[in-house]
């Protein structure tokens, strides 16, 4: 028999001198499965579907009108349904009437509702991704301007003297007594060591990823540094190819180094306890320093033997990476990123509870870089999402109270969660939630298909599989997901909020488009 998972509700209040009382439902677990079972005898119960039978209604004369409004960075796009025959533009904040009988089949298309950009803005914007903080002027203090002018410059003499030094290095060991050859020696330095500042230049453009996914990029960090030292030491290999080779080491260890720093701070903040975040950043690094002096050592002792430098490198390189992954995984923190907000959900859905702090740390997978295919999106664009208009009019209604909307395109095999421009980061959480249920759905609804595939193959039977599945085909489901979370979402934050988690801050970074024309009721 299966696991009973137990969901406290409020229970209505039967009289005053009741007070507050708390009712208790059993729920066979997970939930959601038993959920999925039962849509799924619902779908075998109705005939195979057809082209013709796909829409819940007879296809509408074609129409026009506009589906919804987007805005993404301060800039705004109307979803305009295919064959309109107006050009006005639409009211901010309101949805064309005309798009609600939008047709099955029906395309649509984005019209941006401003003008381009003159080329010095873009420019402009090009710039100001790379060197300020997402948000910025609001995201940051007013003292950082000043201090982030004044540290330019500091880096700009540091740079300038930098040439100066490497030749008087270079000199110095008697590289060559020719002018000519040591400056030409110190240049090629100085590009290749250019290189990895233009390279650590580009990656910082991450931005929030570096708070949001720090473990994942901190170990994908690591392993670029070793890659980095992994082409340093093919020089060795091929002298001619001594300045791409180091320019391409030095992109790569500097990105590493880029994550590295960037990380550095959150993780030591969760060990901090007060105001004591300096004093305990410091001792830290003190720790690395005092660590890689006395490997350096030890490096020195064993050179004298001349050792094979490959096997030294990769025996090295094992442990570097293995200790990092370790330190990684031993890192525990309060906040809920995609990782482990996913962690977090599973177990709420499959057995009803939360995992504490340790497990849910534990569990989180540091393999799994942001850059990778998510399958769940937050804060996705339109076009994205849907596929045509019909399937937005139908699954519209269900959210009319949210101010998120979430559906899944089969064509991309992800699940979607769209949020309106009054989205709050309770909302954002809630939309998270919302996905990640109805990801359960869909997985389970796919595991079904494929047994009852298999069942029909080894029966010798033909079973009609659509081979054009569209948003709406999945419409029982979002609205078996709705009933789910209406009934649960409150008992999961309580229950995370009992675990330790912080469900104030998320760090789930959702993307910047806001539909601002679909507003809850």
């Amino acid at each position: 028999m299966a696991p009973a998972m137990g969901l406290k509700r409020p229970a209505a209040a039967v009289s005053a001198a009741a007070g507050s009382a708390t009712q208790t439902i059993t729920l066979p677990a997970p939930a959601v499965r038993d959920a999925v079972r039962g849509a799924v005898r619902d779908a075998e119960a109705s005939p195979p579907p057809s082209s013709a039978a796909r829409a819940p209604a007879p296809p509408a004369p074609a129409v026009d009108g506009v589906l919804c409004l987007e805005e993404v960075d301060g800039r705004r796009w109307s979803y305009v349904v295919e064959g309109s025959a107006s050009s006005a533009q639409p009211k901010p904040g309101r949805v064309s009437a005309r798009a609600r009988a939008a047709p099955v089949g029906a395309t649509f298309r984005a019209v941006p509702l401003q003008s381009p950009l003159p080329p010095a803005e873009e420019i402009m914007n090009f710039i100001r991704s790379y060197v300020v903080p997402e948000g910025f002027p609001d995201s940051v203090t007013p003292s950082y301007v000043p201090y982030m002018t004044w540290r330019a410059l500091k880096h700009f003499f540091g740079g300038a003297m930098s040439v100066f030094t490497t030749r008087a290095l270079l000199n110095s060991v008697g590289v060559s007594q020719s002018r000519a050859t040591s400056g030409a020696v110190a240049i090629n330095w100085i590009l290749k060591d250019g290189a990895g500042r233009v390279g650590k230049m580009l990656f910082a453009r991450q931005g929030k990823k570096f708070d949001c996914d720090l473990k994942q990029l901190r170990f994908s960090g690591d392993l670029m540094m070793e890659l980095g030292a992994g082409i340093e030491l093919a020089t060795a290999a091929f002298p001619q190819l001594f300045l791409p080779l180091a320019c391409m080491a030095n992109v790569v260890k500097n990105v590493a180094a880029v994550t590295s720093t960037s990380t550095r701070t959150p993780i030591y903040k969760a060990y901090a306890k007060g105001e004591n975040i300096g004093d305990v950043t410091a001792k830290g690094e003190s720790v690395g320093n005092i660590a890689d002096l006395l490997g350096t050592g030890m490096s020195i002792l064993i050179s004298k033997r001349n050792p094979s430098l490959v096997a030294s490198f990769a025996v090295l390189s094992c442990g570097y990476l293995l200790s990092s992954y370790q330190e990684v995984r031993s890192v525990v923190l309060n906040t809920l990123n995609t990782a482990r907000f996913t962690v977090a959900v599973d177990s709420f859905v499959k057995t009803g509870h939360v995992p504490s702090l340790k497990e849910g740390n534990s569990e989180e997978t540091v393999f799994n870089p942001p850059w990778r295919h998510q399958p769940v999106a937050i804060g996705s664009r339109f076009g994205e999402a849907f596929q045509e208009p019909a399937s937005f009019v139908a699954t519209r209604p269900l959210f009319e109270d949210e101010r998120y909307i979430v559906t899944y395109n089969p064509t991309k095999d992800r699940v979607y969660a769209l949020l309106k421009d009054q989205a709050r980061q309770d909302d954002v959480l809630k939309a998270a939630f919302h996905a990640h249920v109805l990801l359960h759905f869909i997985t389970a609804s796919h595991a079904n298909l494929k047994a009852r595939k298999r069942l029909n193959s080894d029966q010798g039977s033909h079973q009609y599989v659509n081979p054009n599945p569209l948003n709406m085909d999945f419409l029982p489901h979002i609205e078996e997901s709705c009933k789910i979370v209406t009934s649960s979402y409150g008992i999961f934050k309580r229950k995370a909020r009992e675990q330790g988690w912080i469900m104030s801050e998320s760090l789930l970074n959702p993307g910047k488009a806001r539909l601002c024309g679909v507003v809850p009721q």
